[in-house]
């Protein structure tokens, strides 16, 4: 009968410790489980920034790693600089505006080579031959690997008269270094050693 009763005794600890044991690990489960949660939640919370508008309402703006747009910014500043700087119109005002533009994104390498082309009397054949100058840029190709950032556009340029049009290959090389941002220069990017690589007529179309 002793024996008996023991053996319920020992038995009645069995369960209890697996009872405590499965207690304590569900316990365990559930404070890890609730930890994993919180720590989700606050990185989640560091990728928002709440914004006043004017101290009253609140709205919620999500941040993005500005890295992961910079090669998009890159190519836009470079078709940028090349649309402001190769469309020209036979009006003198309308080219120098486009040029102070185009300074803006670039260093002193595009000015010599805008100067080189003044000198040579390019810019007032556009206006006295009442000429229009347009530029389709094909693609802009950057290299990330190795800073500052090398780059090469491809693109074509369309020279129009009133007798015909002349398509020419231009194919540009720059350097690409980062600056501040600004309304002129909204990429945050300075073009430095702009050169032409090559500009060479492909047709001549009779209009």
């Amino acid at each position: 009968m002793e024996f008996k009763t023991l053996r319920n005794i020992e038995n009645s600890f069995r369960q209890i410790r697996l009872y405590a044991i499965v207690f304590a690990v569900l316990c365990i489960g559930v404070v890890g489980f609730a930890v994993w949660k919180s720590y989700s939640f606050a990185n989640e919370q560091r990728q928002k920034i709440y914004v006043l508008d004017n101290g009253k309402s609140l709205m919620l703006a999500l941040s993005q790693d500005a890295s992961i747009n910079r090669p998009v910014e890159a190519r836009e500043h470079v078709r940028r600089f090349h649309e402001l700087f190769f469309t020209l119109a036979p009006d003198k005002n309308a080219i120098e505006s486009n040029m102070a533009r185009a300074f803006n994104l670039a260093d002193k390498s595009a000015f010599d080579y805008y100067k080189d082309l003044s000198e040579k009397g390019y810019y007032s054949r556009i206006i006295s031959g009442n000429v229009q100058q347009r530029i389709e840029v094909d693609s802009v190709v950057c290299n990330f690997d190795n800073y500052p950032y090398s780059v090469r556009t491809y693109a074509k340029q369309f020279i129009i008269r009133s007798s015909n049009v002349t398509r020419r290959n231009l194919i540009t090389s720059c350097y690409l270094v980062n600056s501040v941002r600004s309304d002129n220069n909204p990429q945050g990017f300075n073009i430095e050693k702009f050169a032409v690589v090559e500009n060479r007529d492909i047709e001549v179309i009779n209009r």
